[in-house]
């Protein structure tokens, strides 16, 4: 019989077969993977150590697919773009974020992603160490939000019991389309609005001139 042109095992074949099995379940398992590429667990470990790996090979499946935004010299939209380009990726796969947050990140692609972020904070005049909370901030926020992408179109009960306000916020979000795509741009100007008034302050004040 004729040896298939494409291997059956290979990174990408192996991460790809992982994303469907977490998308589907929001788990996965060594054997499980084994069993759903038809091959043996021993097989996979000729490929890769551990899990960890494979989670990493998902990680940076997900990733890859953002867009890294060329300098332009404007920070703030190099952050608008690679946050944009995160959500769109991680809403694909919301099962993963949990996956996800238990592993230390070590794929070199996701590396560079964040990289790029904080070049783009260092930029703006944010120090080391606020560079890494507001990264942080943004991650979170993408995230969540991606997250907020999966749940269903009424996620807060409407009743008698809530305050009119909550109830009327609750019926003009029901007619919202794409609301969570809305929510997740809403919310990222309002953060990107923070960091560059941050990045100002941050500045060097020209010194005031006597008249």
């Amino acid at each position: 019989m004729a040896r298939p042109r494409t291997p059956k095992l290979s990174a990408p074949a192996i991460a790809d077969a992982a994303l469907a099995l977490v998308d589907r379940n929001g788990e996965f398992t060594i054997p499980g993977l084994a069993k759903a590429m038809g091959v043996s667990p021993s097989s996979l470990y000729n490929h890769v150590a551990s899990k960890d790996d494979i989670v990493e090979m998902m990680r940076g499946a997900a990733m890859g697919e953002i867009e890294l935004p060329e300098p332009d010299g404007d920070w703030v939209n190099t952050l608008r773009q690679i946050a944009t380009g995160y959500m769109r990726s991680y809403a694909k796969h919301p099962r993963l974020i949990p996956l996800f947050t238990a592993h230390t990140v070590r794929d070199e692609g996701t590396l560079r992603v964040y990289d790029r972020l904080a070049g783009a904070f260092a930029a703006g005049g944010f120090t080391a160490a606020d560079s890494l909370a507001a990264i942080t901030v943004l991650d979170s926020f993408v995230l969540g939000s991606a997250l907020d992408a999966a749940a269903p179109s009424q996620v807060w009960e409407s009743a008698d019991e809530n305050s009119g306000a909550l109830n009327a916020a609750l019926e003009a979000g029901l007619a919202v389309p794409e609301r969570a795509w809305r929510t997740f741009e809403y919310g990222l100007e309002i953060l990107l609005a923070g960091f560059r008034l941050q990045g100002n302050s941050a500045q060097p004040q020209e010194p005031a001139t006597s008249s």
